[in-house]
């Protein structure tokens, strides 16, 4: 049962390899430890790891339900849900906000992992407009795969000029400030 006024968006953001996705399962796991009732979706691009739960690096999983748009987040919502989980914010498109804003008025409590910058360092949206209208925002930090520092971007390591290419650890690592090699201006 939803109460509206009572809900609200938690983001958890940050780099690759930062525990994003760690974090959020942690969370949704221990709504669900409450009897809380609680959906996990995640964008049907990314199926690098499974079809049908959010995983992180480290292996942790959770079953989830892969959708195209965040309009089917709204359309396979049960009502009895009081959390919702969302995993791979920047892969959805700009609806995203206007979503998870609904589903908060709604009364559901709302908790979105996604990275905020792509990999030139550059804002990936849609995440800076949830970060603006999230209640709570975590920011993690990786450690960089170069020098051991706190690590906030994401060093794309194939050629690729295109702003998504879903990928792990052969494809990215984690880079602090100094140590990130941003890609020529005319990439991305």
């Amino acid at each position: 049962m939803t109460r509206p006024g009572l809900g609200w968006i938690e983001v958890i953001t940050g780099s690759m390899f930062s525990g994003k996705s760690e974090e959020l399962i942690r969370r949704l796991r221990r709504a669900q430890i409450a009897r809380q009732r609680v959906q996990i979706f995640k964008p049907r691009v990314d199926n690098r790891y499974a079809e049908a739960e959010i995983v992180s690096h480290s292996d942790m999983k959770l079953p989830s339900e892969a959708v195209a748009s965040p309009a089917q987040i709204l359309e396979r919502l049960d009502n009895r849900t009081e959390v919702v989980g969302i995993d791979e914010g920047q892969f959805f498109d700009a609806s995203l906000v206007q979503v998870a804003n609904t589903l908060a008025d709604r009364g559901i409590r709302v908790v979105v992992a996604g990275l905020d910058q792509d990999f030139a360092g550059r804002p990936f949206d849609p995440m800076p407009q949830l970060l603006a209208t999230a209640e709570y925002v975590d920011k993690a930090l990786a450690i960089c795969m170069q020098c051991g520092a706190p690590a906030n971007r994401s060093q794309r390591l194939v050629s690729a000029t295109d702003r998504v290419v879903v990928g792990g650890s052969h494809e990215y690592e984690a880079r602090c400030r100094r140590c990130f090699q941003p890609p020529p201006r005319s990439e991305g």
